[in-house]
């Protein structure tokens, strides 16, 4: 008698090798072919030159939105850098922004001082102001800091309404202009790339080490002798400078500033941008805003569905994408795929 055996089905796992030009250029500064050194300058070449092209293929209308889209990229890269570098999720985007904006607004309007002098020291000044008054939440942690953040935003604008100062409900109109329309796009896209590369090497500095070993353990840090609460203090200063910046250069752009720069839209979108482009990547929410931002532009005639629409996508991204876009595209850059036998 003959008896038959069935084969057992056997498990797969998808297996995951580095490529093998990345295995032998990493780590290396003295590179052997030219086809390495593309491989290592594609990426970020083909995103500089991309960006820096696009106002070029696009209609004066998508131009501007690719300015806003140039702000809130900014803001995303000062929330990502603050959440996953150092610890706190600041929802005080719109505080940054509304700082950088007034200062500036008001030296123009009130001194007669060129946009040329006012966003330089809106940028500073607004960083500082915002820094004092974080300054007393830093000891917070999680969800309290953030809860405070985004709470300050809406305090500030009851003040100005309640006390109608600073123009009050109206805010201040005809302020200067930046030069020409294409002078406002290539200075946002400049400044989004002078501190996209300026923060990817802040990170791997002495402070990015001291900022993450606080943010993974602070009480070690503590213990060594370093102050936590003024190391926090420097990180929130330059996430506000690249805000504050934002806020600046938007109350020029539009000429008018008013109670709308603390508007919750500049706190929120980051945080999607980031949630969409990969988190702690720096480059991936700046991709995110850059995406994000036009396509909430492009589904402004769907109306009501537009809320609809806009969720379903990041909701999608968060359930079947949550590694975000840029870590999925190195992945896939630097990785050879295969499903395995186990």
């Amino acid at each position: 008698m003959t008896t038959s055996t069935q084969t057992e089905p056997k498990e797969r796992r998808k297996e995951r090798l580095d490529r093998g030009i990345k295995v032998r250029c990493e780590g290396i500064y003295a590179l052997t072919s030219w086809r390495e050194l593309c491989y290592l300058m594609f990426p970020g070449a083909s995103f500089i030159f991309g960006l820096l092209l696009l106002p070029f293929l696009v209609d004066p209308y998508w131009q501007r939105v690719l300015c806003a889209a140039g702000v809130y990229a900014l803001l995303a890269l000062s929330f990502d850098f603050l959440a996953q570098y150092v610890g706190l999720v600041c929802l005080g985007g719109a505080f940054f922004v509304g700082c950088g904006g007034y200062v500036s607004g008001l030296l123009n309007d009130s001194l007669g001082w060129s946009p040329f002098v006012t966003i330089p020291i809106a940028t500073v000044v607004g960083a500082g102001i915002c820094t004092l008054v974080l300054w007393p939440c830093l000891r917070l942690r999680g969800v309290y800091f953030a809860i405070v953040s985004c709470m300050i935003p809406m305090l500030t604008v009851n003040i100005i309404v309640a006390l109608n100062v600073f123009g009050g409900t109206e805010g201040v109109s005809a302020l200067a202009n930046l030069p020409n329309f294409w002078f406002d796009q290539y200075v946002i896209l400049g400044i989004l790339l002078s501190s996209l590369f300026a923060m990817r090497r802040l990170v791997i500095e002495d402070i990015g080490l001291i900022l993450r070993a606080i943010k993974d353990n602070d009480q070690a840090v503590r213990a060594s002798g370093i102050s936590i609460t003024l190391y926090k203090a420097k990180a929130v200063f330059i996430a506000a400078l690249i805000g504050c910046f934002a806020g600046a250069y938007l109350s020029h752009m539009y000429g008018w500033i008013g109670i709308s720069l603390f508007a919750m839209d500049f706190s929120i979108l980051p945080i999607a941008a980031t949630v969409m482009g990969g988190p702690g990547t720096l480059i991936g929410p700046v991709l995110g805003a850059l995406i994000l931002t036009p396509l909430s532009e492009a589904l402004r005639g769907f109306g009501q569905l537009r809320v609809v629409v806009y969720c379903t996508i990041l909701l999608g991204f968060i359930v079947y994408k949550p590694e975000g876009i840029m870590n999925y595209i190195t992945r896939k850059y630097q990785q050879l795929e295969h499903w395995k036998e186990v």
